[in-house]
């Protein structure tokens, strides 16, 4: 059994891309990952990956650091990206009907310190941080608490 936190290194984009692939095809609706880190640590490349993944057809996948929330149509159903970065005010995620969305879609949100309490108790924190020694790898923390993410655990990490 795979315990919570978990720490990996990913040591280049490609790795990051292939991660994000491997937790794609585990997700379904209601599922929720809150991806964390500070500017340039991967968040928007993961999320980018990910969703190209579980398209019929990949489509270039903008960031939503403007347009704060991007859905899209995947074969898993519907799948919102949002980025919280902007946000200033708990009561601004709630009128982007992103509360709703965590039970019925899967859902990526960047910046998830601003949903505060609104954060779902069952998601899976992904916490991305740059690597001092090595400017194209990352360091990952993985958190979660609902056993729901124990088998992908256990399937992605050697």
């Amino acid at each position: 059994m795979i315990e919570s936190p978990l720490h990996c290194s990913l040591s280049t984009p490609e790795k990051t891309a292939e991660l994000a692939r491997d937790i794609a095809g585990a997700l379904g609706p209601g599922d929720c990952l809150l991806l964390e880190g500070p500017i340039g640590a991967g968040k928007t490349h993961f999320a980018r990956h990910l969703i190209q993944s579980l398209q019929d057809q990949p489509e270039d996948v903008p960031s939503p650091t403007f347009t704060l929330v991007q859905t899209y149509d995947v074969q898993a159903g519907e799948l919102w990206h949002a980025d919280l970065y902007r946000l200033s005010a708990l009561d601004e995620v709630e009128e982007l009907g992103l509360i709703a969305a965590f039970d019925d879609a899967i859902t990526l949100v960047e910046w998830p310190d601003r949903l505060e309490e609104l954060a779902p108790a069952h998601a899976l924190h992904l916490t991305f941080d740059l690597d001092p020694e090595d400017e194209d790898a990352r360091r990952l923390t993985l958190r979660w608490s609902d056993e729901k993410w124990q088998p992908l655990m256990e399937r992605i990490i050697p």
